[in-house]
């Protein structure tokens, strides 16, 4: 680096006597004391192979912004999810991240602070998750240490992210025109001399037109080829090989020959085909950033679905504020037309909501009061009244948000071999283009460069390159749209090759209810009875608590304190100051081991003073669950029900819906050891389930499908997440999967078919450099539309009776 220059930041070093920062035993000029402390603290880590790695210099560093604010609890609700006591998370968007090599100093430095759980960045989307132990260190000092690094963190808002990608638009947009206005000039040059061949032309004329075509095709290089530029260098420094590098290669090279040829005399010249190279290898970067950015805009759109003001009710009247000032237990309005703020339930009237963003359900659904809402669905109905449950980083849309966000950090298997593949046909295609040298050197000298260019360009893995991450691009985005979330990168590839369904059944293929002509209340009303379930299932994210809030939506509204769930037992808390307990018998009536056999598996609410009411919980079949098990049985896929419910319901459900294999009254182990069986049978198997003891089975199937309304477990341990109720949305997961597959097999096969046709062509002359491009381009293009084909038509499923609602006692 440039001694003028700040080995930290690249800015210009002061005139005044040098500030020196040293790393890995050297003394460094730096610009200012904070890209000193920034190099030294990289260097104190042992991270200053990152100024070897990285592909541009850091930002300036003037001194460590005050990130105090974080830690407010306001802008903490709205930001900072807290999954327990020791563990939170937080998504942010970050400036000045360029490329892996950030990302590589990123990780490793934040990983090394006490306090840090997990760090995860998506350098392509400048985000950077963060998992920390707020007892040990705060947030504040967290995102402090990031800047240090020379990158600025801001809060994952929608303006942040408009921004963010308007740059990103902006930079490829102005590279792109400088390219095509070079190409057509270059192109201009290039008729001209060509048709002086044949017609005779002054050969001052014929330099004047050689000079133009060199002041017009510098640009295009040095500014437009850019990328490619700074690409193959970061991948020589990290030692591994992909497509920028034949790229940055063929550019230079045919250049270099050009302008040498300019400046002694020489014959050819090649400045038209290599603008126009540049120009179609910048037309393809620019489709698949725009798929890019399509993929994108589903989970962006989530982020945009939060409001930002909402309308509380006080003594006073409505008072419009800030959604960060909202308050569990505060009731808001929300108008016709307007997005509901926060998670919370109806308070009334019945309404129509339109989650179609958050769920898939195209069709507004119709709520009744006490039912549950979620922040950024659209009020069709209004205005409303809403009781907050949930505020900002706490709801439902931001935890959609985070599960994409973690997915698209990863990299998947096929993505990973995808590379491995390219790298390796990078150094094939480098063999060729030197023994294609050497030959024509041989044989005809005059003729060398433009075959080895021909070789070097006609050759680029891009196809290879794009041909699995755009196929995976296009099925999460499309899936996301349709309410079924890819959590893991893997579980596409997984749930296409599945060739047996396990299914839980409580709140999976059934839906729980409590009747209200069955609940035998012993004290108080019925009503009454129904308020006190629904106050104390009111955080409870089960099926049955579900069905109790829907049972207790019309009785009067109740609010519970002090809430205690004991799993595999029940909830108590405290409502009006009396204590109350719902569950099973022996939890509810404080008697363990006591005789509850006449209570059967009803839920017993009960107080100090004895039983207050049972309910007796009955079930019915989901709407299309018998259309999804004759659909996956008519493809050839077994399905069988692993449940821990008693062995008469489960064989009942099973008749209902045809199915042979099923297990009742099975732990978690129990389910495991069933899993295991499968496995080592050679099956490759999908789980799908929704309770807190479906999690070991799902985080240990080969493909994880979570229910939307399930526990947050069984969401954290799957691997894909159907956002609604709808079961037919697995159907179009299945299709969609395979159908991914199949594009992504033609992708390569037409990049392997491409590359095996083209090169012996380009190898023996006949493909000339300026064809070569467009051919390398073009096929990069084939693959990108191609994969935008997946999900393009809608799936459509055999037609199947609703099934009756069949109550089981």
């Amino acid at each position: 680096m440039n001694a003028q220059a700040c080995f930290h930041c690249g800015e210009a070093n002061p005139d005044s006597a040098p500030i020196l920062a040293r790393v890995q035993g050297r003394q460094h000029a730096v610009c200012c004391p904070g890209c000193k402390a920034a190099a030294e603290w990289i260097e104190t880590l042992g991270l200053a192979d990152y100024y070897r790695l990285r592909s541009g210099p850091a930002q300036r560093h003037d001194g460590v912004a005050d990130h105090a604010a974080w830690d407010r609890p306001a802008l903490a609700r709205l930001h900072v999810r807290s999954t327990s006591a020791d563990r939170a998370q937080v998504i942010v968007l970050v400036d000045g991240l360029r490329c892996s090599a950030c990302a590589w100093l990123i990780e490793r430095a934040l990983r090394g602070i006490d306090g840090v759980l997990d760090v995860g960045v998506n350098a392509l989307a400048r985000r950077v998750s963060l998992e920390f132990d707020p007892r040990r260190i705060k947030l504040s000092s967290l995102l402090a240490a990031l800047s240090r690094l020379g990158y600025v963190p801001h809060p994952l808002t929608a303006g942040m992210i408009d921004s963010q990608r308007q740059r990103e638009s902006r930079a490829a947009l102005k590279r792109l025109v400088v390219a095509g206005l070079g190409t057509m000039q270059a192109m201009m040059m290039a008729v001209a001399l060509y048709a002086g061949v044949f017609d005779g032309i002054d050969p001052a004329v014929r330099e004047f037109f050689r000079w133009i075509g060199f002041l017009v095709a510098t640009p295009v290089v040095l500014y437009s080829a850019q990328p490619f530029f700074r690409g193959a260098v970061r991948e020589w420094r990290a030692r591994r090989l992909s497509m920028d590098t034949p790229v940055a290669l063929a550019v230079a090279l045919i250049y270099l020959a050009s302008m040498i040829n300019v400046f002694v005399g020489g014959h050819e010249i090649y400045f038209d085909s290599v603008s126009m190279f540049v120009l179609f290898l910048l037309l393809g970067r620019h489709l698949a950033m725009r798929a890019r950015h399509r993929a994108g805009d589903v989970v962006d759109a989530l982020a945009r679905l939060q409001p930002v003001l909402a309308e509380r009710r006080e003594a006073a009247g409505y008072t419009t504020i800030a959604v960060h000032e909202l308050e569990a237990g505060d009731i808001v309005r929300v108008g016709s037309g307007a997005a509901i703020p926060a998670d919370g339930e109806l308070l009334g009237p019945r309404c129509r909501i339109d989650e179609s963003l958050l769920s898939g359900e195209s069709t507004p659904i119709a709520r009744e009061p006490g039912q549950a809402l979620i922040a950024g669905s659209l009020v069709i109905d209004g205005p409303i009244e809403v009781i907050v449950r949930h505020i900002g980083a706490d709801t439902v849309l931001a935890g959609i948000v985070r599960m994409v966000t973690r997915a698209a950090s990863e990299r998947p298997a096929l993505a990973r071999l995808a590379d491995a593949r390219a790298a390796r046909f990078v150094v094939r295609v480098l063999a060729a283009t030197l023994i294609t040298t050497l030959a024509w050197a041989w044989f005809d000298p005059g003729r060398a460069l433009p075959a080895a260019l021909a070789v070097l360009v006609v050759s680029c893995p891009c196809a290879f390159a794009l041909a699995v991450p755009s196929a995976l691009t296009r099925a999460v985005a499309v899936l996301a749209q349709r309410g079924v979330l890819v959590v893991d990168a893997d579980a596409l590839e997984a749930l296409a090759r599945a060739d047996r369904f396990i299914f839980d059944k409580t709140g999976t293929l059934t839906e729980p209810n409590f009747e209200r002509a069955r609940v035998e209340v012993i004290r108080g009303s019925l009503e009454q009875a129904l308020g006190i379930a629904a106050a104390l299932e009111q955080s409870n994210s089960h099926p049955l608590g579900l069905a109790l809030r829907r049972a207790g939506a019309s009785a009067p509204l109740k609010t519970a304190t002090a809430l205690r769930h004991v799993q595999g037992a029940g909830v108590e808390g405290d409502i009006e100051g009396i204590r109350y307990r719902l569950g099973r018998a022996d939890f509810s009536l404080h008697a363990p081991g006591a005789d509850t056999a006449g209570d059967g598996d009803a839920l017993v609410l009960a107080d100090p003073d004895g039983v207050i009411a049972r309910f007796p919980p009955s079930e019915q079949l989901r709407p299309a669950a018998a259309t999804l098990i004759r659909t996956l049985g008519d493809a050839g896929i077994k399905c069988e029900i692993l449940s821990g419910d008693r062995a008469a319901r489960v064989a009942h459900i099973a008749g209902l819906l045809a199915i042979d294999e099923f297990t009742a009254a099975a732990s978690p182990v129990d389910k495991l050891a069933r899993l295991a069986v499968l496995r080592a049978q050679g099956h490759v198997v999908a789980m799908v389930g929704d309770g807190i003891n479906d999690a070991p089975v799902l985080a240990a199937a080969d493909v994880a499908i979570a229910i939307g309304e399930g526990s947050a477990m069984a969401h954290a341990a799957s691997g894909i997440l159907l956002a609604s109720s709808r079961l037919e949305s697995l159907l179009e997961a299945r299709h969609v999967a395979a159908e991914m597959l199949v594009r992504l097999k033609q992708n390569l096969n037409w990049a392997l078919a491409y590359n095996l046709s083209a090169v012996p062509l380009a190898a023996l002359g006949f493909v000339p450099p300026w064809l070569a491009a467009i051919g390398m381009s073009a096929s990069s293009i084939v693959v990108i539309l191609n994969s935008l084909r997946i999900g393009r038509h809608a799936t459509a499923w055999p037609d199947a009776p609703r099934p009756v609602s069949e109550a089981v006692a």
